[in-house]
């Protein structure tokens, strides 16, 4: 494509596809597996070298990311890693940055991967749903047992090996009770310095463009998650700024700070988060892994082409194209774009409208920060750190919705 302007978009990478060595109650990826028949998923080395070269060759960036992930991405073995690091230093460019991250769930990390991740510098997220009977709940191996142990062994290893690293957490209806005790485990005995919180919504049904309202057992409410967010806000605005990084709270003061949230979740639109399977599969997005949101597959069509296609573009265009009229109205638009379309299933008194099914959780959270919010936009208006407001808050009472 001649004349292209530059263009930044990003592809998660399942080099194994769906396959896991856990069998996490609520993870709606195991599933993906029946789109599959081969007996063992696995990338082939010509797609890798394809890949690699299409998606350095595509953007024209100072810096490329590359983001590992699965079911387990560790599965797919060291090798493979150490083929496509060598291929990205064979098709980067004179002066571009690349960079790797791995989402991981822990398990099966060594002292061997530890040494390979540090040396190579990748970015480890660790997914953890709290202390041992939080996490264990709906987080076990495929016999039904409990793998916190094990996770905490690989924490140890990446600590004792210097390999950065964050916690994805998900918060279900197993933990959102316990925010403090949730949040306190990751600041103090994981020594995590930057967190992600992701709220699982499932439903029993076959797409997301399917109707229904019934949810999983799994699934949090939407009061649950919003007073999960705001009870760990209060205690790390008071004293954890510049310290710990809260990915929603980053995400926010952002959009407060009049910046674009840097999180499809809260974006106007989506569609540059896109996933590419163990046999080449482009799909839209890692939450539309679904024949109606195949982009196309890779080499036999240019991942450019399909990054930038006409699917794409409408698949992205449809989150703010169908954004309820309740959505349009509210003062917190700004902040939350009406978050995830694939949680958006919620009939509305509008004829064809869905509402978000955590909306009532962000709107009670976006009211709770937003003093505070504007207090930290105003503090980096003056080039002075957002911390500042710690003092300030540490005098006010907490007041909980």
């Amino acid at each position: 494509m001649e004349n292209q302007q530059p263009v930044a978009f990003n592809v998660m990478v399942k080099p194994v596809g769906p396959t896991c060595n856990l069998g996490c109650a609520y993870c709606y990826y195991l599933k993906k597996s029946a789109y599959y028949q081969e007996q063992r998923l696995m990338m082939s080395e010509s797609l890798l070298d394809a890949f690699t070269r299409q998606y350095i060759q595509a953007q024209q960036v100072p810096a490329v990311d590359f983001s590992w992930q699965g079911g387990e991405p560790l599965l797919a073995g060291l090798p493979f890693f150490a083929q496509a690091i060598a291929l990205q230093q064979k098709y980067a460019r004179p002066g571009l940055t690349v960079g790797n991250n791995l989402q991981t769930n822990g398990v099966l990390l060594t002292e061997a991967w530890c040494h390979f991740l540090k040396e190579h510098d990748f970015l480890v997220g660790v997914s953890l749903d709290g202390p041992g009977p939080l996490n264990d709940r709906f987080r076990r191996n495929k016999a039904g047992r409990p793998v916190f142990q094990q996770v905490m062994r690989g924490v140890s290893l990446l600590r004792k090996h210097g390999v950065r690293f964050n916690v994805l957490s998900c918060v279900s209806a197993a933990n959102a009770a316990h925010p403090l005790e949730v949040y306190r485990f990751y600041r103090d005995r994981v020594k995590a310095r930057f967190i992600q919180f992701i709220p699982v919504v499932n439903r029993p049904v076959a797409s997301h463009y399917d109707e229904g309202t019934e949810l999983t057992e799994h699934t949090v409410s939407p009061e649950a998650y919003g007073r999960f967010l705001v009870e760990i806000f209060d205690e790390w605005v008071r004293r954890d700024i510049g310290r710990v990084y809260v990915q929603p709270f980053d995400v926010a003061l952002s959009a407060w700070f009049g910046q674009s949230p840097a999180l499809c979740v809260h974006e106007k639109v989506c569609g540059k988060a896109m996933v590419l399977e163990h046999n080449g599969d482009l799909y839209a997005c890692d939450h539309f892994v679904e024949p109606a949101c195949l982009l196309g597959r890779v080499p036999d069509q240019a991942l450019l082409d399909l990054a930038l296609g006409e699917r794409q573009t409408r698949f992205g265009l449809a989150k703010q194209d169908t954004q309820p009229e309740a959505c349009r109205s509210c003062p917190y638009l700004f902040a939350c774009q009406g978050g995830c379309p694939k949680e958006r299933f919620v009939p509305t008194s509008a004829p064809g409208q869905r509402a978000n099914h955590l909306c009532a959780g962000y709107q009670a959270f976006f009211a709770h920060i937003d003093e505070p919010m504007r207090w930290m936009a105003d503090l980096l208006g003056q080039h002075r750190p957002p911390a500042e407001i710690m003092a300030r808050m540490k005098k006010l009472p907490r007041k909980h919705p």
